[in-house]
């Protein structure tokens, strides 16, 4: 049996950094989808304001910029005010263009997004690279002991 990080690349969507409380809008980093055939965006928020305004969606482009980025139809949802410290999460197969982002949209009170990250799927090749600021383990059939 094949582990799964064998067949998936974890990339940072969003920087810790730029997820803290705001109300701009965050672009996330933008992924090339050559080679896989779809993409899970996980996003966690942390505490949202009352009455903040807030929604998550993706885009893709043909170009690696994202200058003409265009929203993917179906992908956006609404993120009430009182989703504090849930996770949300988009799935993306087979998008029609080469790059594709995250984009949270957030207006009017403070949202935080704790975390987001991007798990591409389907890999055409199984030497897969993590992206960078990913570090872990794989492990098979372990033995119970000292960890």
């Amino acid at each position: 049996m094949r582990k799964l990080i064998e067949d998936v690349k974890i990339t940072n969507a969003i920087a810790p950094a730029d997820g803290v409380a705001g109300v701009s809008d965050i672009n996330g980093a933008i992924l090339d989808m050559s080679g896989f055939d779809g993409v899970l965006a996980i996003i966690t928020f942390g505490a949202i304001t009352s009455g903040a305004v807030t929604s998550i969606k993706m885009q893709q482009d043909t170009a690696a910029a994202m200058g003409g980025a265009s929203d993917l139809a179906g992908t956006a949802q609404t993120i009430a005010d009182d989703n504090d410290e849930k996770t949300f999460y988009i799935d993306l197969s087979n998008p029609g263009e080469r790059y594709v982002r995250l984009v949270v949209d957030r207006a009017t009170q403070n949202a935080v997004v704790a975390s987001a990250i991007y798990v591409q799927y389907g890999a055409k090749s199984r030497a897969t690279t993590q992206g960078s600021n990913v570090a872990g383990e794989s492990h098979d059939r372990v033995a119970e002991g000292t960890a």
